[in-house]
């Protein structure tokens, strides 16, 4: 198991004896409704034992007969593979056998699996395969209130499958009330072709609700805002060390930069606590951590220690951690938000709504009574939303839309969504589909390309990056740049105190012309010099979990070209200047639409203007001189957006090899 490799240290957080969870004593009542209704919509709290119990039950119940599979889908794949391990040990049997998870490029599963959790937009893919997805018997969708693009295009397809497979059995399970949605959903599925009698007399489900088992819980809120919350965070944290009783405490910052901050500044202040006094551990969470820096938030802090831990809202429904009395709630959580005028998709800190703050407040309710402090007014509570926007509504929907072409859905338009998308995002999308070459001018799927683009697991500009490289001879260096930046997080390690010794070791492999070529040069040595070691990774502050996994996704994209007929030449050399100028324009027939300027004062400005763009300290272009230049990422820190794996290219080749999308103007 690769990069989700949590063990054993991940299950005293989800472990009760399953006896004693709430949904022990709801199991017949909930095995009646699934037997009697094709849709059954589970209202929980995070802690209830529904994810780890419901699929217990059914395959206890027969639903995995004659060989069917239950599916459990999670919106992340940290949940997907941490429960997995927990039910497969409850289970008896060791993840892949009988329980098993499948998360991209990372596949636990066998022939013998039974209960099997998966991300949504793995379950989508399978989709492609097998349209009605026949091998499950139950499709559970778990935390369904998230509302990842992925839960709701799955929601509209099994909405689909249900008409064609009426034995198949679809579980809900939502943490809070937007059940009488998703039942409203599926309900007016039978209203097509039915009368109104008739759709009366047979609704499409039913919901029932388990009471979690918290705690009271106050919340606190302040008396006036905080200028800066990451210094309030700190400086709560503190208050509550000396004038609380014991007891964890989670505190709720929206990403990387902040998390990594507030634990420094933690730590720094620790050292000045009264000898004698109980000690205090920060630790971060977050997608981008290594396995190990992952596992410590689960450990039992050391005799005599107030284990603080400063997470994303990865803590907020998901995974559980034991031991939480005291949250902090900096208010803020960072979302996707695509501008379809700039065609910029960028991570952007947003207010959280009333239900995230609350999901929050909850995480201290969990062992004993617990205190939840909000770093904003009671004010600026009152006028949070409810809800957050649905991701459908905020995100580029191009690869949602080369997937459900492939699925055969042609008119996107009219496909069955919980909540329609914006007509210029849908609009948008098919422009970009379009100008890669996956749409025909009717906007129906090319094939070969369009068809292979939807099947590769990576976006639908590095799919077509990969799918043209062999005509640039560049092949075995995409796939290798592709996967590394498939990875989620960053190969490059720094470790306290030593950022001038990054730099120093990251200079050894920089190309001129950018990130991509300075990724792969790492990949080379990595691989090409037989230094596949930990010893290697750690001199050159690389991450060694991440370069294995690197070459593992890498191994699997390989296997997807085989299929489709692309042979690779693994003539492994460190690239030439020849080759360079290959796979930057190869680069360009990709990422044509991430395209900018350099400006006299060493921003960036995208094609059409009105965006200024800034290379990431973390590039390699940061200071650096560039005209033009193609990028991968865009993420919002304070008021600057910031672009990362950047590369150097050619105006020309915007023009030569975007099919369109640009034009000189005259």
């Amino acid at each position: 198991m690769a990069e989700f490799d949590l063990g054993a240290s991940f299950i005293p957080a989800l472990h009760k004896p399953s006896a004693l969870l709430p949904i022990a004593k709801h199991r017949d009542s909930l095995l009646y409704l699934i037997e009697t209704n094709p849709v059954t919509i589970v209202v929980g709290q995070t802690g209830s034992g529904k994810t780890t119990q419901i699929p217990q039950f059914l395959e206890q119940a027969g639903w995995c007969e004659d060989g069917k599979v239950l599916a459990i889908t999670q919106p992340r794949r940290v949940a997907a593979t941490t429960v997995a391990i927990r039910v497969a040990q409850e289970y008896g049997c060791e993840p892949g056998k009988e329980v098993g998870y499948s998360i991209r490029f990372e596949d636990v599963s066998s022939a013998t699996t039974r209960i099997r959790f998966l991300t949504d937009g793995l379950l989508i893919r399978e989709a492609l395969v097998d349209p009605l997805l026949s091998r499950y018997s139950v499709i559970m969708v778990d935390e369904a209130h998230e509302r990842s693009i992925s839960t709701d295009i799955l929601l509209g397809l099994l909405k689909k499958i249900m008409k064609r497979r009426p034995e198949l059995r679809i579980v809900i399970s939502s943490a809070t009330l937007q059940a009488e949605e998703f039942l409203r959903f599926f309900d007016s599925h039978d209203a097509e072709g039915a009368s109104s009698v008739e759709k009366e007399a047979k609704p499409a489900g039913a919901i029932i609700s388990l009471e979690g088992r918290t705690y009271p819980i106050d919340v606190l809120y302040l008396d006036s805002p905080a200028e800066d919350y990451v210094e309030k965070a700190v400086e709560t944290v503190f208050n509550i060390h000396t004038d609380e009783a014991e007891g964890d405490i989670l505190v709720f910052l929206t990403g990387r930069e902040e998390i990594d901050t507030a634990v420094r500044m933690i730590s720094e202040r620790a050292a000045d606590l009264r000898p004698g006094g109980q000690s205090i551990l920060a630790l971060p969470l977050y997608a981008g951590l290594s396995t190990e820096q992952q596992m410590y938030v689960f450990e039992e802090a050391p005799e005599n220690t107030r284990k603080i831990i400063v997470s994303t809202n990865i803590a907020e429904a998901s995974v559980t951690i034991d031991g939480i009395v005291y949250v902090i709630d900096a208010g803020f959580v960072k979302l996707k938000a695509f501008d379809p005028t700039t065609g910029i998709e960028s991570l952007t800190a947003t207010p959280v709504s009333k239900a995230a703050a609350s999901q929050r407040a909850g995480r201290a309710g969990r062992t004993k009574p617990g205190k939840c402090f909000r770093l904003y007014t009671e004010d600026d509570y009152r006028a949070l939303p409810d809800m957050n926007v649905p991701e459908i509504q905020r995100t580029n929907l191009a690869p949602f839309i080369l997937q459900l072409k492939a699925l055969g859905i042609d008119n996107v338009v009219r496909f069955n969504y919980l909540t329609p998308p914006p007509a210029e995002l849908l609009s948008k999308a098919t422009e970009l589909l379009f100008s890669l070459g996956a749409l025909d001018e009717y906007a129906k799927l090319t094939k070969p390309l369009g068809m292979r683009m939807a099947e590769l697991a990576v976006e639908p500009m590095m799919a077509k990056t990969l799918l043209t490289a062999s005509s640039f001879g560049c092949l075995s260096e995409i796939l290798t740049i592709a996967a590394m930046t498939s990875l989620g997080g960053s190969v490059w390690v720094q470790r306290d105190g030593e950022k001038k010794q990054l730099e120093a070791t990251r200079r050894k492999f920089a190309a001129e012309e950018g990130d991509h070529l300075t990724l792969l040069n790492a990949y080379h040595t990595f691989v090409g010099k037989g230094k596949k070691e930990s010893r290697f990774c750690h001199d050159n502050s690389l991450d060694f979990k991440a370069m294995t996994r690197a070459v593992s996704i890498r191994a699997q994209l390989k296997r997807y070209l085989e299929r489709f007929g692309i042979q690779v030449d693994e003539s492994l050399k460190l690239s030439s200047p020849a080759t360079s100028d290959q796979i930057r324009k190869c680069l360009t027939t990709g990422y044509f639409a991430h395209a900018a300027r350099m400006q006299p004062d060493g921003s960036f400005q995208n094609v059409a203007g009105g965006t200024t763009l800034y290379a990431h300290p973390s590039s390699l272009m940061f200071n650096r001189k560039a005209d033009w230049v193609i990028f991968h990422e865009v993420m919002e820190t304070g008021n600057k957006t910031y672009i990362r794996d950047i590369t150097k290219i050619e105006k020309g080749w915007l023009l030569e090899y975007s099919a369109g999308f640009y034009h000189l103007r005259q």
